[in-house]
């Protein structure tokens, strides 16, 4: 079963280019039309801060001109998707994590430079005199996709052993914090821990109602994680984005097939997809969703690929 057809990717394109930054219209070009990767690093660069982070709301819900971790997951999966991450790139920016991240090894999501500019209330911002300290959901997201380009530094084994702590520690968690650790195990090169760990995650994810089995139904054997936005729920497809995740093992044919037919129901008439998160200020739906978007086209797209979840 094919769930991403030509009608689907061409309402997508009229929407990512009628609200979509420049970025993300570099993206759906390069993604769905054969578009130059150049182009997506040229626009991406546009986000780099003097420092060699980025910073400029290149992740909407942190705003500024100061660099911050949380900003380069963004950046990571962009330069990815495009080809673009080698070692001389992802070495830079493990150059500037050594310089902020705590000495746990770990990256902290934001630093307390965003105090001084526009941040969401759910955004705790830590104190300038504490100290830094990482936490999962930015290492995840980081480590995940340079350990999948190969990318070599000193900052990275750090951030690994620190992500392997966490992850084996975990005991209560939620969907972003569970999407991060996934980034990391789908990835490391130690594939048996990675398996061990995905699969204990797994029975988490289930145990605490993380995800719905109906995506029709979600009330029914889920809840929504704490400080998440009413009608934030996480289906199949937003941890197995793709086939070839640990996360696809944690479903059935029928609840993937279930969770990907919702996923393609979810395209609204303007040819967007929706966002389900906390909205705290006018423009966080108009930035987002173009991006959303494109990550939805790309899990249909990748599930299309394989075949699987029909």
């Amino acid at each position: 079963m094919t769930r991403l057809d030509e009608e689907t990717i061409t309402l997508a394109g009229w929407f990512v280019r009628l609200t979509g930054r420049v970025l993300e219209q570099r993206l759906f070009a390069h993604h769905f039309e054969g578009g130059d990767a150049a182009g997506v690093r040229a626009a991406l660069e546009a986000y780099r801060a003097p420092d060699g982070g980025f910073a400029f709301g290149l992740e909407p819900d942190v705003r500024g001109p100061a660099s911050q971790p949380l900003a380069v997951p963004s950046a990571l999966h962009i330069l990815a998707a495009a080809g673009q991450l080698d070692q001389e790139t992802g070495g830079a920016l493990c150059d500037w994590l050594t310089r902020v991240a705590g000495a746990d090894g770990g990256a902290p999501s934001v630093l307390a430079t965003l105090a001084a500019h526009p941040h969401p209330p759910f955004l705790p911002v830590p104190d300038p005199d504490s100290e830094v300290a990482g936490d999962l959901l930015a290492t995840g997201q980081i480590a995940g996709p340079l350990l999948e380009h190969g990318i070599r530094h000193p900052w990275l084994d750090g951030a690994v052993a620190f992500c392997w702590r966490a992850i084996e520690a975990l005991d209560r968690t939620h969907p972003y914090e569970v999407s991060a650790a996934l980034d990391f195990l789908d990835h490391v090169p130690d594939r048996d821990r990675a398996e061990k760990e995905a699969e204990r995650l797994g029975r988490l994810t289930r145990e605490q109602g993380l995800v719905p089995s109906d995506p029709a139904h979600p009330e029914a054997d889920a809840v929504i994680a704490a400080g998440y936005a009413p009608g934030e729920w996480h289906y199949a497809h937003d941890y197995a984005r793709t086939p070839d995740s640990l996360a696809a093992r944690w479903f059935t044919d029928r609840e993937m097939a279930a969770g990907l037919d919702f996923l393609k129901a979810q395209q609204t008439e303007d040819g967007g997809w929706p966002i389900t998160y906390v909205q705290w200020a006018p423009n966080t739906a108009m930035e987002a969703r173009p991006s959303i978007t494109l990550r939805a086209l790309r899990t249909l797209r990748a599930w299309d690929r394989r075949g699987a979840g029909d």
